[in-house]
C-alpha cells in the first residue's frame, strides 16, 4: 500500500470529500485521508495522507493557512460569499484609504463570529444544518490569529479587491470579508478563494487530478508521494541503535542519557541507524525523567 502524502490542487466547485472519493478511486487506495477542509468554491492545496501518513494529520506542526482572496464590495449575502441569497446591497463607493483601515482592524488576534454556513458545531448541530433550515443561532466569538493581511490590488471602479492572507486554522475568509465590507459601510463578500499554503506545503508543491491520473498510469504514485517525516521537518531528530528503535517500536520508554538528542521542548522525529535511517515516528523527552516518550509510531517492527 503506498504511504505518505501527496497535495492535490482542488478544483473549483469540488468538495474536499469529493477530491478524496475521486483519489480514491484513481488510486485503489483505501486508506486517505486530507488535511483541511476546503469550501467548494475554493481552489488550491489540499494535502493527501496515503496509508499510515494518515496518522500525521492531527500532528501537522505548522496549522498556519494562507490565501489569495477576492472581495466584491456592495453586496452582502447568507454565506459571506457570492454563491449566497443576497441580503443587502450597496452602491456607496469605496475609498483606497477607508478600505486600508478596515483591513488593518482584521490584523493580529482578533474575534470572529463564525459564519451560519460553517461546520461548527453548536449544541450538538452543525451551524450549516440549521441555516439550511432557515433557523439563526447564537453562536460564540472566536479567537483567531490574522499574522498577515495585505492588499494586493484594488479596482475603486468595479469596487472588488484582492488580498493575501496568512492566519491561524480555524479563521473563516469569507467572515473577514464580510466584515471589512460592514466597516466600510457598503457590504462585501468573498468572490474568490485560492489556499496557497498549508500545513507546511504550497500550492507549488501540488498536481491536478488529471496529472494524478496520469502518474498512476505510469506507475508512479509512490514515487511520487513525500514521505511522512516530511510534514515534520522542522522538527529535530535523534537516532536510534537496531536494538533502540525495537524496544521503542515495541512501546518501551528509552532513556536518553543514553541517546544523543537535541535540546528542546518540542517534539523529535525518531529514526533508526544514521545514514539509510529509517523513520520511526515522534516522541518527546520528559523533564522530569529525561525518558523518550512515543508521541506516534509510524513504522512497524522489522
Amino acid at each position: 500500500m503506498p504511504e505518505g502524502i501527496l497535495c492535490i490542487d482542488k478544483p473549483q466547485g469540488w468538495t474536499s470529500f469529493d477530491v478524496v472519493a475521486k483519489c480514491r478511486g484513481i488510486t485503489k487506495c483505501r486508506k486517505l485521508g486530507h488535511g483541511g477542509t476546503l469550501d467548494p468554491m475554493a481552489t488550491g492545496v489540499l494535502p493527501l495522507f496515503f496509508g499510515r501518513a494518515v496518522k500525521a494529520i492531527d500532528l501537522m506542526p505548522s496549522q498556519q493557512k494562507r490565501y489569495i482572496a477576492g472581495i466584491r464590495f456592495g453586496v452582502t449575502t447568507d454565506t459571506q460569499d457570492i454563491t449566497g441569497r443576497v441580503l443587502d446591497q450597496s452602491d456607496a463607493p469605496v475609498a483606497r484609504e477607508a478600505l486600508e483601515a478596515a483591513l488593518a482592524a482584521q490584523r493580529g488576534e482578533i474575534k470572529q463570529l463564525p459564519p451560519m454556513y460553517s461546520a461548527v458545531w453548536v449544541d450538538g448541530k452543525r451551524l450549516y444544518d440549521l441555516a439550511r433550515k432557515g433557523r439563526e443561532v447564537e453562536r460564540p466569538l472566536r479567537d483567531v490569529t490574522v499574522h498577515r493581511l495585505e492588499l494586493l490590488d484594488f479596482d475603486q471602479k468595479e469596487r472588488a479587491c484582492t488580498i493575501d492572507v496568512t492566519c491561524s486554522k480555524g479563521t473563516y475568509i469569507r467572515t473577514i470579508c464580510h466584515d471589512v465590507g460592514a466597516a466600510l459601510g457598503c457590504g462585501g463578500a468573498l468572490s474568490s478563494l485560492r489556499r496557497v499554503e498549508t500545513l507546511g506545503f504550497t500550492d507549488g508543491q501540488c498536481v491536478t487530478l488529471e496529472q494524478l491520473e496520469a502518474i498512476c498510469q505510469a506507475g508512479e504514485l509512490e514515487n511520487s508521494l513525500l514521505p511522512v517525516e516530511s510534514a515534520f521537518a522542522g522538527y529535530g531528530r535523534v537516532y536510534l541503535s537496531p536494538h533502540q528503535a525495537n524496544m521503542f517500536c515495541s512501546g518501551a520508554v528509552l532513556d536518553t542519557r543514553r541517546v544523543r538528542h537535541p535540546d528542546t521542548t518540542q517534539p523529535l522525529r525518531v529514526y533508526e541507524g544514521g545514514g539509510a535511517s529509517r523513520f520511526l515516528g515522534l516522541a518527546r523527552v520528559e523533564p522530569s525523567t529525561q525518558e523518550l516518550i512515543i508521541i506516534k509510531l509510524f513504522a512497524p517492527i522489522q
